[in-house]
């Protein structure tokens, strides 16, 4: 037998392949599909199943997609209602992939249709759960994202995810080892660790939502606190789990047609396109074409598109930076925005070389900043409300970048204002999108909050460990 996780830290997501004797399995797997079948392929495997442990939120998964490849059935739990062809397992259902076998265990919470698959090798032995959403390392999965298809409230969910761990997980072996669907830095849960695998047994004595003397109550009341609306593009990207979507392959073929600088300056004249330019906070700042928004490609990418960028179908133009055009497509698509219409050929630099107007952002240093700060202009934090609860700059007013399309009304946008979050990435996003809606009285402070604090020029609050990452 064979198992590998395939983590992709951007998405904070786990998929997962599992082969024996000739079959194999993918659990969970991200829209672009040809890594499962070049790594099937390399071992001489053929893909049987695809398990999808529930309608996910937070990235659109690649089961229908790969299920057309190569001919693999997808496998929901009990209660699942795909729009396409797939198997709609019972609780306890088994599936036989070559000498193992994976048992389906119903465990409804984070929503109705979640699942678990427990491993049993060919001697029999429940050696791994892949707990989906269901069960973090140090955390469950929120039970807020499926009340309005559920027709229950987040406390109703709660308490049904409290039986589900009590009554199918918990009473698995301690040396069973837990495979989540996400880790760290994901929104589907409030706090969970940087690990991406464990064993059950020290889930239990770790993970706070395991107590084993905790009331269902209790329970109810811990898993529920602390948590925030969610992303706003979570229930579209359940959607299309749900009804389906566009082939990955025509939506690169789309999304990677290069445009002269002309063209593209046509192309977003004529159909209305959001101009998303991809590359680093800091050289965006020095260049960029007016009314273009930086989101960089190597920060938190897809979730901050899908958190800020409202339209799924928003027609999208790239600037990227030299042979990463692909790439930042297929990290679009990940989160449901198929709709990249081309990029700039030549990158910014053909803008430039074209003679085309131009625009920039002043960014300072944190020591820059303690000689500008005076009561006369404004210190603006917009890392998340957890984070500035933790540890701030006594002072700063906090304007979170995940709510900005809500809390456009707390920005003064007359005074001087000097942005910053916890490293210099989302406050150039959060300067650049207020920019491109004609507010310029913005700029940003290169390092964020790590440098103003390491300045030692700045009164900062006593640190507070966060209940929450959300």
């Amino acid at each position: 037998m064979k198992l590998e996780q395939i983590y992709t830290g951007c998405l904070a997501q786990g998929a997962y392949y599992v082969e024996s004797e000739g079959e194999a399995v993918v659990i969970d797997p991200l829209r672009e599909v040809q890594p499962y079948i070049d790594r099937a392929e390399k071992d001489g495997a053929k893909i049987k199943y695809v398990l999808e442990t529930h309608f996910h939120a937070d990235f659109v998964s690649g089961h229908i997609d790969l299920a057309k490849a190569t001919g693999a059935q997808i496998v929901y739990g009990p209660t699942a209602q795909p729009g396409f062809d797939a198997l709609v397992a019972e609780d306890g259902q088994e599936f036989k992939v070559g000498k193992i076998t994976f048992k389906v265990l119903h465990t409804p919470g984070h929503t109705m249709e979640s699942s678990s698959y427990l491993l049993i090798d060919e001697e029999g032995k429940e050696v791994a759960l892949f707990s989906g959403d269901t069960l973090f390392l140090g955390d469950v999965g929120r039970p807020d994202l499926a009340q309005k298809a559920a027709h229950m409230t987040q406390e109703e969910l709660a308490g049904l995810l409290f039986d589900s761990l009590r009554n199918k997980i918990m009473s698995l072996s301690d040396d069973v080892m837990v495979y989540p669907a996400h880790g760290a830095g994901s929104a589907c849960g409030k706090k969970m660790s940087s690990d991406t695998m464990d064993t059950l047994g020290h889930q239990k004595a770790t993970n706070y939502a395991l107590r084993a003397d905790m009331t269902r109550d209790e329970f109810i009341k811990e898993v529920t606190d602390g948590l925030t609306p969610p992303p706003q593009y979570f229930p579209k990207n359940v959607a299309m789990n749900k009804q389906g979507y566009e082939s990955i392959d025509s939506v690169i073929e789309k999304g990677t047609q290069e445009l002269s600088a002309e063209a593209f300056e046509a192309a977003a004249e004529e159909t209305g396109a959001l101009i998303l330019d991809t590359r680093k906070p800091q050289t965006f700042a020095k260049g960029f074409i007016p009314g273009s928004i930086n989101i960089g490609i190597d920060g938190n990418f897809a979730p901050w598109v899908g958190t800020l960028i409202p339209d799924l179908k928003q027609p999208i133009l790239i600037v990227a930076d030299e042979g990463r055009v692909e790439e930042v497509v297929i990290r679009l698509s990940r989160v449901g925005y198929d709709n990249s219409i081309g990029y700039l050929k030549g990158g910014f630099e053909a803008w430039q070389a074209a003679g085309k107007e131009t625009d920039s952002i002043e960014s300072i240093t944190a020591d820059e900043l303690a000689e500008r700060m005076n009561d006369n202009n404004i210190l603006l934090d917009v890392r998340k409300n957890s984070e500035y609860d933790s540890e701030h700059v006594i002072g700063a007013e906090n304007v979170p970048l995940d709510y900005i399309n809500d809390n456009m009304q707390s920005v003064n946008t007359e005074k001087e204002t000097f942005v910053h979050c916890a490293g210099g990435y989302r406050s150039m996003v959060f300067i650049s999108i207020l920019k491109a809606r004609g507010i310029h009285n913005m700029i940003d402070v290169q390092g964020g909050f790590k440098a103003i604090k390491d300045s030692k020029k700045f009164n900062v609050s006593a640190y507070e460990e966060p209940t929450t990452m959300l």
